[in-house]
């Protein structure tokens, strides 16, 4: 039987391995603070899950393909919010930011056609692509700099005739970057000057802790070529629900994509129904959900930089870190920690940052940290983390 080639280019997961040694050193008695996945700990509102218990239909019936009405008219309050005024017909809801990547992909590109993406990047975007056949062309970005695009004439000696689309979160995955107005303005005018859809990704818009934010829904000259992703995953801390959305002012695009809505019918109804109360969601949340990450980000850096030779700019939104570490194995570093390091029976695990890259050999001496643990927990694990750091490059001098 044939496995399509398709399938076999979308790369596994590179943490599964390191979940085997998490596993290992939990069999032994040690502590792991997981620092490795975007999976917050905040409290999801209250208002999610009383709205699900609440429900009294009697038949759970298939929702509409394009989303119930009732969740499209909260997405657009949240929208207006923005000064960004979508129709209804300009949003569609998704199975999370992923289907809505997926989708996307499929309705701008053909198998071979390619898109620029910023590296280091969130991974499953290699992995979607992947799967329908198109190349990431990746844009590098250093940490020195912070993470931030390279200049104009760089980035356009990229494109070429198969390239169809800029594809990039803001803030940023795995970087914490918040691009600037102008770097906005720019990724704008290369897209309208060769004819190429932005893919714009900004599931992390409330997590912005200095400086201005500015999302493509405000570029006025490119609207008809924008496409923003967005999630309840991350703002309202509702992973599990998997409520993703898409919306774009291109109308040919939009009935493109209702019509992939449409062959997988609808999005679970009950997890729309209690998204409708998430988008209702007093301010002051999101406020303190700020405050609260931007105090752990500040924890996690502030040990961080106190190691010699380490590389990492203050990231100014999302909830990761990315730093360059001397040594020549990120990987084989944190395999160390958790099979041979710990203090008092705990020890830490990062995540190696070379599967965020499309270019080989960029990333092996680079980690991503999620700053989603407790201010008491992250603050050990900051302190294990930099003990480790300092003790293995004694040992490997």
């Amino acid at each position: 039987m044939n496995i399509s080639s398709r399938i076999q280019a979308v790369p596994a997961s590179t943490i599964m391995e390191l979940l085997t040694y998490a596993a290992e050193a939990k069999k032994g008695g040690k502590k792991v603070y997981h620092l490795n996945i975007g999976q917050p700990d905040i409290k999801t509102p209250d208002e999610f899950f009383n709205a699900i218990k609440n429900y009294k239909g009697e038949v759970l019936e298939y929702a509409l393909s394009e989303g119930l009405p009732e969740l499209i008219e909260a997405i657009q309050k949240y929208y207006q919010g923005y000064n960004m005024n979508f129709n209804k017909d300009e949003i569609l809801i998704l199975n999370g930011g992923s289907e809505a990547l997926l989708f996307a992909m499929i309705a701008t590109c053909n198998e071979g056609d390619n898109i620029l993406v910023p590296e280091p990047f969130y991974s499953n975007y290699n992995s979607f692509a992947k799967a329908v056949g198109v190349e990431i062309k990746p844009i590098t970005t250093l940490a020195e700099n912070g993470f931030h695009f390279p200049s104009k004439e760089e980035i356009v000696s990229k494109i070429d005739s198969k390239t169809r689309a800029i594809l990039f979160s803001n803030p940023g995955n795995p970087t914490g970057v918040v691009y600037t107005k102008e770097e906005i303005q720019m990724i704008s005018d290369i897209a309208k000057e060769n004819d190429l859809w932005i893919m714009a990704d900004e599931v992390y818009r409330e997590f912005v802790y200095e400086g201005d934010y500015t999302s493509l829904g405000n570029i006025d000259e490119v609207a008809d070529r924008v496409i923003i992703i967005d999630s309840v995953s991350k703002r309202y801390s509702a992973c599990g629900a998997r409520i993703g959305s898409v919306a774009s002012k291109n109308k040919v695009f939009m009935a493109q994509m209702l019509k992939l809505c449409q062959a997988r019918l609808s999005v679970p109804t009950l997890e729309q129904v209690g998204a409708i109360e998430l988008y209702k969601t007093p301010n002051t949340y999101l406020v303190e959900v700020n405050e609260e990450y931007k105090e752990r980000r500040d924890v996690l850096y502030n040990e961080l930089v106190k190691v010699p030779g380490v590389v990492c700019k203050k990231p100014t939104g999302a909830f990761y870190i990315v730093a360059k570490l001397p040594v020549k194995s990120a990987d084989h570093f944190v395999k160390w920690l958790l099979s041979d390091f710990d203090i008092d029976g705990q020890t830490v695990m990062p995540c190696p940052a070379e599967g965020f890259y499309a270019t080989e050999g960029l990333g092996i001496d680079e980690i991503r940290l999620a700053y989603i643990l407790n201010k008491e927990d992250l603050a050990n694990a900051a302190k294990i983390l930099k003990a480790g750091l300092e003790t293995y490059l004694k040992l490997n001098k």
